[in-house]
């Protein structure tokens, strides 16, 4: 079969031919419908070889959507033929944080050596994907696979995030997404369905704050810098209840510092490897700073649930899988609006 790998530190992945998974005792293979791209996968290939922590070569892509192949011995409650999509954040299943349902905080996956998919285990850029166990399946019924699949990841993790404010977002408050790319242009539309707050979207892309306007947001604001200021305007001098930064680099995490209001929720959910500094006179009175990763699988079906409503969608840009080193191409230069989606088999 075709797969997008990642085979040498520092060059750009490749398409090659590798040989086609089998399924063991209690695996799945998927045929592979619909894979995404995220910034994530470009931190991934951007970290020097001292410290690499994923065996080369790596076949990318962490989100995936696709239809059962070939069941392993003990598999039970899929058909060949059905269409799911993967959990991500796999854990160990059996760790207290697991047994909560939250496999994206395992205790033990570093311990048992247990990867994500595309983040060491063999991704979903390949016309096959081998996935460990049927409890990282969930059925997409009946919802389009390419705009299903950056939910997996794209909706996942800001609606987690989202979630652990809700008590802020009460009718009267304010929200801020910074960043209103992949993942942030998916959190307006979650805020807007979830949540009574007004949202304000902070983006240095006006193409990328037309977007947000479009998705919903009621103010959308060019993250310069003034825009803290802005904010602050718009908000009566009061600030944001919640602010969620989905860039995570050293202007943005200070602009999430500076807009949020006493007792807000600041989450930094984007990679940029920022910090923010909390301590008494960094930040207004009580505000708390979070960092989450990714989401629960219970919580992958609430997103899928409400995207069965139409509350959500993603603005998708689909490529075939020989074009996929383009489509990172393209997204590392700016040039992908909402998420690009790779057709393994067209």
């Amino acid at each position: 079969m075709k797969a997008l790998q990642y085979r040498t530190i520092g060059a750009a992945p490749e398409v090659v031919t590798v040989p086609d998974p089998e399924p063991g005792p209690g695996q799945i293979v998927l045929r592979v419908t619909a894979a995404g791209v995220c910034h994530s996968d470009i931190a991934v290939m951007s970290w020097p070889a001292e410290g690499f922590p994923y065996p080369l070569p790596l076949t990318l892509g962490h989100e995936g959507v696709g239809t059962v192949a070939a069941l392993g011995a003990g598999v039970s409650g899929l058909r060949e033929g059905d269409a799911v999509a993967v959990y991500g954040p796999w854990g160990c299943g059996v760790c207290a944080k697991c047994a909560e349902g939250k496999e994206n905080y395992c205790l033990r996956a570093e311990e048992l050596g247990i990867r994500p998919p595309g983040l060491g285990w063999p991704g979903s850029m390949a016309e096959y994907m081998l996935v460990d166990d049927a409890r990282h399946l969930v059925p997409i019924d009946g919802l389009d696979p390419v705009a299903t699949v950056p939910l997996t990841d794209a909706g996942l993790t800001p609606y987690h995030a989202i979630k652990r404010a809700l008590p802020k977002l009460l009718p009267g408050s304010t929200a801020v997404v910074i960043g209103t790319g992949g993942l942030g242009h998916v959190a307006i539309q979650l805020l807007r369905a979830m949540t009574a707050a007004r949202v304000i979207a902070l983006d240095v892309s006006e193409e990328k704050l037309e977007l947000a306007r479009r998705v919903g947001a009621h103010e959308a604001v060019l993250s310069d810098a003034r825009a803290a200021a802005r904010v602050r305007e718009l908000t009566g001098g009061t600030g944001a209840e919640a602010v969620f930064d989905f860039v995570g680099v050293e202007p943005t995490v200070r602009t999430a510092g500076a807009v949020a209001a006493v007792e807000a929720e600041i989450s930094i959910v984007g990679i940029g490897g920022a910090a923010l500094p909390v301590g008494f006179g960094h930040l207004p009175f009580e505000v708390s700073v979070s960092a989450p990763y990714w989401g629960t699988r219970g919580e992958l079906i609430e997103v899928l649930s409400l995207a069965r409503t139409g509350a959500v969608s993603v603005h998708t840009e689909t490529f075939s899988l020989d074009e996929a080193p383009l489509a990172y191409e393209r997204l590392h230069a700016g040039e992908i609006t909402g998420r690009a989606v790779i057709l393994p088999n067209g």
